[in-house]
């Protein structure tokens, strides 16, 4: 673990078979890493890399200063007639494509290592501690044919979490049911990690990326590929206006009985979150599948939305995102979630009521019970917290002065962020600001990452400032100002500045605002969020 930091991070990845030489190695990191950058970001998995693992590697990268990402086929998760034994494995490949991804640090324990015993499996788990799941969220989809697979997925990550300590973890959406139970589990914990959710990643002919696809032939994954396109049928069914969970159902299974070769295990219909059947459609539906195919399980699912579109912009400070996100909600009759007006009114309110800025427990508890309301009344919008309306006292000099302390509190974000959320329930709404996309509204319709040079944002200050009648500074200190804001938005460890792996990259530089908000209208209309 001797080689510089550095070097490690351009060259090639640092690989620890014991839990031991990796702690050492992580804590020595911890240990030179100023403490607001040194985010780690974790990708377990159990190798054969693919197209899918990428991805996460490579979003972890983005978002982290160290990554690490682990190999361990866990045999916790099979049970005895699975294929633990047959699961492929090519280590030397998988070590290629974390280097190339950009992985610090590799972790490729033995079984041993982890403690858990010979032979275990599961169905034979004693004398292993393990991690029991809700019964609930087991009883459906996967679990109802693999008893105790999601009881050793829980268990194996919530021993890699415990030894990696990393402030995010990357799963992918395609492994719906071992993402909504590992988010419990970590909430139930109360395991100081973000679990972070990432798109599908499919093949050319819409096959959802798995290892197991390595068991199939060219001419089988083009049959397999029908299972996503089965789904695709329900989801047509859904936007056409059907909400009966048996018809929906019926129109995935319908379309796989086409395929002899593809032999279904079941088609379910669930919540994303609870994993419950859904009878009474509501907000939200996981349209879920699993076939057998030549003796590989495949699985696959869609998300179905009851709700008007969102839109999420992000982006960097300068960019022109408050500008045009107010403008596109009155285009779009979207409602503008002003998270900042949020932050102000809590602000206001601590204020109010002559709580110190600092006293982070009194604050928590406030906004732990504050409601806050936003509404458009003919154009003009309003904010109200606690049935008082705060439109104009959010933005006194008072207020102005206190608000960032307080909105880097991490329960005032945790409170926020979850009424934010509860205006996404409906849909209908439109929000910019750093990690809308990533973290508040990770499933909005349409992302957008808005940005510009630091040298065309340092103009665009510039001119701000003179046309306010004040002194402004050059373009080069400008610029330099902009810049270290840039590296402190994307550093900090709450609500960092990212770029959602599915957010489409906006360059404005050349651009008026006219032409951005146009844009911007048009992919919504592009993407069928809207009629033509």
């Amino acid at each position: 673990i001797v080689c510089s930091f550095e070097q490690s991070r351009e060259s090639f990845v640092h690989q620890f078979a014991t839990t031991a030489a990796l702690q050492r190695y992580l804590n020595q990191w911890r240990a030179e890493t100023p403490h607001a950058n040194g985010t780690v970001g974790f990708v377990p998995t159990m190798g054969a890399l693919h197209a899918g693992h990428v991805s996460l590697l490579k979003q972890a990268k983005r978002e982290n200063a160290l990554v690490v990402a682990s190999i361990f086929v866990n045999p916790l998760q099979f049970g005895p007639a699975e294929d633990f034994q047959v699961y492929p494995r090519d280590r030397e490949r998988d070590r290629t494509l974390c280097e190339e991804a950009g992985v610090d640090v590799l972790f490729v324990p033995e079984v041993s290592e982890l403690g858990i015993p010979a032979n275990a499996d599961a169905a034979n788990t004693d004398p292993l501690t393990q991690i029991v799941p809700p019964p609930a969220m087991t009883k459906h989809l996967c679990g109802r044919s693999r008893q105790g697979h999601f009881q050793g997925v829980a268990t194996i990550v919530t021993k890699l979490l415990n030894l990696v300590q990393p402030d995010r973890a990357y799963f992918g959406r395609k492994d719906a049911q071992q993402l909504a139970i590992l988010q419990r589990v970590v909430a139930d914990l109360n395991l100081p990690v973000e679990i972070v959710p990432c798109p599908t990643v499919r093949e050319a002919n819409g096959l959802a990326c798995s290892s197991r696809n390595q068991g199939l032939t060219p001419e089988q994954r083009d049959t397999a590929a029908l299972l996503y396109r089965s789904l695709q049928k329900g989801a047509a069914a859904f936007q056409a206006g059907e909400r009966k969970n048996t018809i929906l159902i019926a129109a995935v299974t319908q379309s796989l009985a086409l395929e002899p070769k593809l032999i279904p295990e079941y088609v379910e219909l669930v919540d994303p979150q609870t994993l419950q059947p859904i009878t009474e459609f509501e907000d939200a539906g996981l349209l879920a599948a699993a076939v057998r195919l030549a003796g590989t399980r495949l699985i696959d699912n869609i998300q179905l939305r009851d709700r008007k579109p969102i839109v999420a912009i992000d982006g960097p400070a300068g960019a022109g995102k408050s500008t045009v996100t107010r403008q596109l909600a009155n285009q779009l009759g979207l409602l503008f979630l002003d998270t900042g007006a949020m932050y102000r009114a809590v602000t206001w309110l601590v204020l109010e009521q002559g709580i110190d800025p600092g006293d982070e427990p009194a604050i928590a508890k406030l906004v732990s019970q504050c409601q806050i309301q936003l509404e458009v009344d003919q154009g003009d919008f309003h904010i109200t917290i606690n049935g008082t309306d705060v439109t104009k006292a959010i933005r006194t000099p008072e207020v102005t002065a206190k608000v960032s302390a307080i909105a880097a509190q991490a329960a005032v974000r945790e409170a926020l962020v979850r009424q934010q959320q509860r205006y996404g329930t409906q849909g209908g709404v439109i929000a910019e600001g750093r990690d809308i996309g990533t973290h508040v509204f990770p499933d909005a319709e349409l992302k957008i990452f808005l940005t510009a040079s630091p040298r065309e944002r340092a103009r665009r200050r510039q001119q701000d400032l003179i046309q306010q009648g004040q002194e402004a500074a050059s373009l080069d200190e400008l610029e330099h100002s902009i810049r270290d804001r840039d590296e402190q938005d994307s550093t900090r460890r709450i609500a960092p500045l990212r770029q959602a792996a599915d957010a489409i990259e906006l360059q404005t530089d050349d651009l008026t605002i006219e032409q951005v908000i146009n844009q911007i209208a048009q992919l919504y209309r592009d993407r069928a969020l809207l009629p033509k």
